[in-house]
């Protein structure tokens, strides 16, 4: 995902498609910044799970204290209570060290990962405890830079599409394809902006 993909992207969705053209005018620039370390970024997928964006941060620094560095050989020397002293679940603690374990093992190379397609990534990723195919999309996202991601069921997309294409309920999956259609190939800037029409206006 370069400043000429983007560039690219951002024509295309302003020709292809007069709704996402005004979000682009309303909303401004494209600034997604990429998660350069792959584990981290699955690792804060899972804390991020089903909480508050404030406690996750929360727990995410406690986490970076204990592990330090927080890497998938060091996560494995510590004990499930180290791991629950950040504030985890013990789900949570057993699907990170899940994920430590395929990492150090070899199971799951996270460096080769870039070279896969994007359904390849997600097969991939799906294959560790905690990790569907909602957070590969976001991996695929925010760490490998994908132009062309739609997660269709992410809450905050279905939510902008109703309010945005004036739906009566949120959209079925079906439906979402259907709108999400004339974004291709640049889904995933579509999809950013989505999220970014959520945000409340300046100063509010």
């Amino acid at each position: 995902m370069n400043a000429s993909d983007i560039q690219r992207g951002i024509r295309h969705l302003q020709k292809t498609d007069p709704i996402m053209r005004d979000v682009i005018r309303r909303t401004g620039p494209f600034t997604l910044n990429l998660r350069h370390d792959r584990f981290h970024a699955l690792v804060q997928s899972i804390v991020s799970q089903q909480i508050s964006g404030k406690a996750a941060l929360s727990i995410w620094k406690k986490l970076r204290t204990i592990a330090d560095p927080l890497t998938a050989e060091r996560v494995r020397t510590l004990s499930l209570a180290e791991l629950r002293a950040a504030g985890l679940s013990q789900q949570k603690v057993h699907y990170i060290i899940d994920l430590s374990t395929h990492v150090s093992e070899g199971r799951l190379k996270l460096s080769r990962l870039g070279r896969l397609s994007d359904d390849a990534v997600i097969e991939a990723l799906v294959e560790i405890r905690g990790i569907g195919v909602w957070t590969a999309q976001m991996f695929l996202i925010f760490s490998l830079g994908r132009l062309d991601v739609f997660p269709h069921a992410d809450l905050g997309v279905r939510t902008a599409i109703q309010k945005l294409y004036d739906l009566e309920e949120l959209p079925d999956r079906e439906t979402s394809h259907r709108i999400a259609q004339p974004w291709r190939p640049y889904a995933s800037i579509a999809t950013w902006y989505c999220w970014r029409s959520l945000d409340p206006p300046p100063g509010s």
